[in-house]
């Protein structure tokens, strides 16, 4: 799992009919890396949140088989040693 920051929206109106009703963010990572993640929490704009990668995003409750990479599983409401 990695730490991540939604910092914007993604829309595809032509993409595979699995994802129809999948919400996409832009996530930017710890590191600078951005990636879009598909959300499962209602997160938003400006909302630190736990991402995970990877089989675990594809075989969620959820997510079962969906094409997709990179999801949304918590978002942050404090991290220790941060003020």
């Amino acid at each position: 799992m990695e730490i991540g920051k939604i910092v914007g929206n993604v829309w595809a109106t032509r993409k595979d009919p699995a994802l129809n009703g999948v919400t996409f963010l832009v996530a930017e990572l710890e590191d600078g890396k951005k990636i879009v993640v598909s959300d499962s929490i209602g997160a938003g704009i400006g909302d630190r949140v736990i991402i995970t990668k990877g089989s675990s995003a594809r075989n969620g409750a959820t997510t079962k088989s969906l094409p997709i990479d990179a999801i949304t599983v918590g978002i942050i409401d404090e991290k220790e040693g941060e003020k």
